[in-house]
This record gives C-alpha cells, sequence and structure tokens, in this order.
C-alpha cells in the first residue's frame, strides 16, 4: 500500500534568498524542520548584489543572523571583523553566499514563485482549508511547476517594486514612455558606464530618504570632476528641513551624518530645489530632452535623466488566492502596523515582534523581512532576525519560544539599511532609509530581502 504523504512531511518554503529568507532557513535548519528556498535571481542575495556598491550603515555585528553564524562556524566560516561596515557586495560575498552554500540543495535559483494559494481551494474555500497543503506555483529554466508546502514564509523583499514618480503613487502620465532616462536605483558613480550617463547631464533626483541623500551628495561630487553636471531635486514636502536628519535631530549618528552631508551638497553644489512638486507628467520637448510638469504646474525643462528614489511598495499580485489581512494605508499585516507606522515612530522606537504581529488568517502564512513592512520605511535588520525566529518556532510548534523576546537592540536601533557612509572602519551603527532600504537604504530603502 503506498504511502501518503501528511502535510506536516512537506517542506516549508520560503521565497526569497535574501537576508531574512536566509535567516528563516537557518532557524528552520536548526530545529530540524525540512525547508525549501525558492530564489528568482541566479545566486543569494540577488537584490542586495544590484546595489552592491552602496555601503550599509549597519555593522557585521549587526548584519549576521545567529542561527545563520551557527551553521557557518560549524562549517569552518571565519566571521569577519565585527566592526566594520560592508558594502552590498560584501554582504553578498562575505555571508549571505556563503551561508546559502552551507544550506545547499535546500536553496534552489533562477526560481520564481508567480502564486501561492491552498491546494485544491481557492480563496472562496473555507472547507478543510487549515489542513490542506499550500501550492507554491512556480516557474524555473524547466518551466511552469508546482511544489507542495506544509507552510510558506514570503521573505521575497520589496526591492522589485520601486514606488513611481509620479505624485500619487501612480505612475506618472509618460513616465514609462521615458523609462530610458529614468532610474529606480543609487547611481553607481564609480562605474565607467553609469558615471557617463549622468556626467555633465541636467539630472532630476525625486525622493527625500537616504538613497536621495546620496544620490544628492554623489553627483555633487560628480559635479566636481565634470562641472556642467547640474542637479534638479524634487522634494514633495512644502519645507526641506525635516529631509536633513542630523545636528542632533537624529538619534542614529550616521544617518544624522549622511543627513548632514547631503545639506552640504545641496548648498554648496549645483543642486536647485524645488519643494512641493509632485509629478503628474513627463514628456519629450523639441530638443528631445524630458520635460516634467507637477499638478500645481511647477515644470522644470531640458532634463536629461531621471533618478527615482520615492520608497518601494510590496508585490501582493502574487498573494492574490491567499486569505490575507493587511492594514489598508501601510499593506503590513495588520496587528504590526500600528508599531510601525512611520507617522508614530521612528526607526528606535518599534519595538522586536514575531510570529503574533505577522500571522495571517491563512494558517501556516507568514510575511517576513522587507516585506512585512509593506510601504513603511526604516526596516530594522536585527528585527527581521528576530521575526523569521519566532516564525520558525511558531511553525516548528515551540510555541513557548515564538512568544518570547530574545532580541536586545541598541539604545537607538539599528536598521540593517545601506547609506552612503564611506568609513568601513568606524564604529558606529544607524540607518538608512533605501532596503532596505531597506532597505538601501535601509535595508532601504532599497532593501535586502
Amino acid at each position: 500500500m503506498s504511502h501518503q504523504t501528511t502535510t506536516t512531511e512537506l517542506p516549508v518554503v520560503v521565497i526569497g534568498a535574501g537576508p531574512s529568507g536566509l535567516a528563516a532557513a537557518a532557524h528552520f535548519r536548526g530545529r530540524d524542520v525540512d525547508v525549501l528556498v525558492l530564489e528568482s535571481g541566479p545566486a543569494a542575495g540577488a537584490a542586495v548584489t544590484q546595489w552592491g556598491h552602496v555601503r550599509l550603515f549597519s555593522a557585521w555585528s549587526e548584519l549576521i543572523d545567529p542561527a545563520g553564524e551557527k551553521l557557518l562556524a560549524d562549517a569552518g566560516w571565519t566571521p569577519p571583523n565585527a566592526k566594520r561596515y560592508p558594502t552590498g557586495a560584501e554582504w553578498v560575498s562575505g555571508y549571505l553566499q556563503p551561508l546559502a552554500d552551507v544550506l545547499g540543495d535546500s536553496v534552489r535559483y533562477g526560481t520564481t514563485v508567480t502564486s501561492v494559494a491552498k491546494q485544491s481551494r481557492d480563496r472562496l474555500v473555507s472547507s478543510g482549508r487549515d489542513d490542506a497543503p499550500f501550492t507554491v506555483h512556480v516557474l524555473s529554466p524547466t518551466g511552469a511547476g508546482h511544489i507542495q508546502a506544509r507552510a510558506v514564509v514570503d521573505a521575497s523583499g520589496t526591492w522589485t517594486g520601486p514606488n513611481p514618480l509620479g505624485g500619487d503613487g501612480v505612475v506618472a502620465i509618460g513616465e514609462a514612455e521615458a523609462a530610458d532616462h529614468i532610474s529606480y536605483r543609487i547611481p553607481d558613480l564609480q562605474n565607467a558606464t553609469e558615471r557617463a550617463r549622468y556626467a555633465g547631464k541636467h539630472v532630476v533626483v525625486a525622493g527625500t530618504g537616504a538613497s536621495a541623500k546620496g544620490a544628492l551628495i554623489g553627483l555633487t561630487a560628480l559635479a566636481k570632476d565634470e562641472p556642467n553636471t547640474r542637479v534638479t531635486w524634487l522634494v514633495r514636502r512644502s519645507n526641506i528641513g525635516a529631509a536633513f536628519a542630523g545636528s542632533g535631530q537624529d538619534e542614529l549618528p550616521q544617518r544624522g551624518a549622511l543627513g548632514q552631508q547631503a545639506q552640504a551638497a545641496v548648498a554648496e553644489g549645483p543642486v536647485t530645489t524645488l519643494n512641493g512638486f509632485r509629478t503628474s507628467k513627463v514628456s519629450t520637448g523639441s530638443d528631445g530632452r524630458l520635460i516634467i510638469e507637477s499638478f500645481d504646474n511647477q515644470i522644470v525643462e531640458g532634463v536629461d535623466e531621471v533618478v527615482v528614489l520615492t520608497g518601494f511598495r510590496p508585490n501582493l499580485e502574487m498573494l492574490s488566492e491567499v486569505r490575507l489581512d493587511l492594514d489598508p494605508v501601510l499593506q503590513a499585516p495588520r496587528q504590526l502596523a500600528p508599531l510601525i507606522d512611520p507617522n508614530e515612530h521612528s526607526c528606535g522606537t518599534v519595538y522586536p515582534h514575531g510570529a503574533k504581529e505577522l500571522a495571517q488568517p491563512e494558517t501556516g502564512f507568514y510575511l517576513v523581512g522587507m516585506k512585512s513592512y509593506g510601504r513603511a520605511t526604516s526596516f530594522l535588520a536585527l528585527t527581521g532576525f528576530e521575526q523569521t525566529r519566532s516564525v520558525a518556532a511558531a511553525i516548528a510548534g515551540d510555541h513557548e519560544a515564538a512568544a518570547r523576546v530574545e532580541l536586545t537592540l541598541p539604545e537607538t536601533g539599528v536598521c540593517g539599511g545601506s547609506g552612503l557612509f564611506d568609513d568601513e572602519t568606524a564604529e558606529t551603527g544607524g540607518c538608512c532609509g533605501t532596503a532596505a532600504e531597506p532597505e538601501l537604504i535601509t535595508l532601504g530603502r532599497p532593501g535586502p530581502q
């Protein structure tokens, strides 16, 4: 008589081999729970690699998950200097890829999750739903397929969902048509090809977070070598003051330092600032250069390139058949949203949380990492590691451990993300706003997955 597989014999599927996804896998491995990590990219940390030129605000001591560190140590790994600040590329090569290598066949690359559902049930069917396994629909080099799972942890991040230039959250008229001249990433001005793209050009930067500040600093430095380079900074706020955290205004030293550097760059560099600018339309002038218009009829003409750094949003399309309970504003788990609302909390005031706050109506489904924050910024990398520890414990049935808080944050809190912090030997931590930002960034924004 053939053996019929029970739900508990199926693996837990983790979506994304970024910092949070690999941390989750390490925690499942430590609990002897079969886990399968599905990564759409060709290697671990594929999203982080795309902002690999950016140095993080967090030191190595704040970027390594304890369960991941144990797996690596058992394999003979030598940890990096805890006080150094890696770039995104160094984070990948020094920790993320080695951890994925230790996890071995538990990590599957080139596999894109297109949908998550309950086996044989659309979202309307309740009968037997809790006991039914998940069906994870994937697209891989061998074609489309299904993977059954006892639980699903979505750690896919928000990197693939940059917010548009449009000032109302919708792609501006003509924005898509001007795609060849618009980037949604921090420019790598050390790269010759990318440097040439912006050198001597009129560049528009949109956004006020850490990523935008980093771009302003970099472009201002470029203008010293290429005097014809000029920058127009589009700020949606009516007052620019709050955009420059620093001078004692920011509890995170390196984020404050970035704000001070950006403030100096704007004051001394070839930067024109337009406040209250909410883009409505992008068009092409008779000279072939872009024209950007706001809803209140402000106009910027003669634009060669646009750098849009206005944050990120989660991809929820692949979860259309999963029953979710998300905050209507942040698109984060409803119980988590009040703790991370950017109108109420800064990087250092979000207390550690776990499975309880992340749980969804769909039993066995969790959002973790940057994606769990929805549209909120300042994701905490250390908090992400705590999320995965708690969720892994809950799925493994250790509810006492799931409810326990095992994270002690620095007094200011530390976001795992990138900024334009250049001194890799400094010993103070911080947070930026690119993912991720996170974001990056805080991990961010952009941010790690």
